[in-house]
């Protein structure tokens, strides 16, 4: 028995270790599923406000570390050590803090321990508070983080565009002449329970989303994005018109395109996404995340040379295997087919997929 566990033990210890420094709606899911992975060896994750999150990481068996300026706030809690003690034990950190901070912990943290940092979609690769040169979407631009050590993941908006753009490009090409995207965004997240949820329709003036879409499509994509804020907790919906140089496909050429797409699901009975939501849960799905796009098959029309697409986007939960092909390409180097294979063995994403579709399928 010892020599098994000294095995393991040692096994153990040449994992790569990461560090996950922020424990919010992004951080609790990573963890989950990183704990999954045979490669990773996840030596804890970083809390700023010393709430009931702490016990609840714990309960996880995951190590809490805290601020070294703020250990006083947590001596009711039995973490671990300070966060500037674990990052001297890691090889790659996931920064999950609020957005803007990440910046703030790449100068103050991750640059003089000379360590590897993925950053949320919060960050920006603009400016003089750029965490990066590249904003990551596995779809576009996998290989060009293989190297790096410090790259951004997209938001979720600009994850879902992605997954939807990209197809597109592939198929049509030369034959497409304009993008216009109506982002309905959710107003907060179902476990920000502190966020309360306004009674108002917001409109966001000059939106992120298309710029950011913009660095792996192309800084000169005639994609022109507009954004609005709801009240609801249950995903965003994308309205995406596509205008054609000629006549514009059918609707089923369209679908067709996405029959075997990594996290997009076609859907044709889903009235709205809390039903999407509801039939997650049901089926046990980790945070009720289906991790994908879903395409509102029966939304889709064809006019002229425009087709009209509508996709709900699963919001935070989409991120999430887009940070683990992420991590692959930095701390492994991994091919695009070993990533792939790799984060599909953790999330079954074309299982969840053809459960959705058989779920919402057009019916006779």
């Amino acid at each position: 028995m010892s020599d098994n566990l000294n095995k393991w033990e040692t096994f153990r210890k040449n994992m790569n270790k990461v560090f996950v420094n922020g424990y919010g709606s992004i951080g609790s899911r990573i963890t989950s599923f990183l704990k999954d992975d045979p490669q990773i060896s996840v030596i804890g994750v970083g809390k700023y406000s010393p709430d009931n999150d702490v016990n609840v990481a714990i309960s996880r068996g995951l190590n809490v570390y805290v601020p070294e300026r703020k250990v006083n706030d947590f001596k009711n809690f039995k973490i671990s050590g300070t966060i500037e003690s674990a990052l001297d034990n890691c090889d790659l950190v996931i920064d999950a803090a609020p957005g803007g901070h990440g910046y703030k912990n790449k100068k103050n943290l991750y640059e003089p321990k000379n360590l590897m940092a993925i950053y949320q979609g919060g960050e920006t690769i603009m400016g003089d508070d750029a965490v990066s040169d590249l904003l990551f979407n596995s779809r576009a631009n996998y290989d060009l983080a293989i190297g790096k050590k410090h790259v951004m993941q997209g938001s979720c908006n600009v994850t879902g565009m992605g997954r939807i753009l990209e197809p597109l490009r592939d198929r049509f090409a030369n034959r497409l002449i304009r993008f216009d995207v109506t982002l309905v965004r959710r107003w907060a997240d179902l476990d920000q329970t502190e966020k309360q949820v306004t009674d108002t329709i917001e409109m966001t003036e000059s939106p992120h989303h298309g710029d950011d879409v913009k660095t792996y499509f192309g800084k000169d994509a005639p994609l022109f994005v507009r954004a609005i804020k709801v009240p609801t907790r249950q995903m965003h919906l994308h309205i995406m018109d596509i205008r054609f140089n000629d006549k514009a496909p059918k609707p089923s050429e369209i679908h067709d395109i996405f029959t075997n797409e990594f996290g997009v699901a076609t859907l044709w009975t889903a009235k709205g996404t809390k039903e999407i939501r509801d039939y997650a849960r049901i089926m046990g799905f980790n945070f009720t995340d289906t991790n994908m796009i879903h395409i509102h098959a029966n939304m889709t029309v064809s006019i002229g040379d425009t087709v009209q697409m509508m996709y709900s986007d699963d919001q935070t939960g989409i991120v999430i295997p887009e940070n683990h092909m992420l991590l692959q390409a930095m701390l492994f180097g991994k091919s695009y087919d070993e990533a792939f294979s790799h984060t599909e063995s953790i999330f079954h994403m074309k299982e969840k997929k053809k459960q959705l579709e058989e779920h919402f399928a057009r019916k006779n």
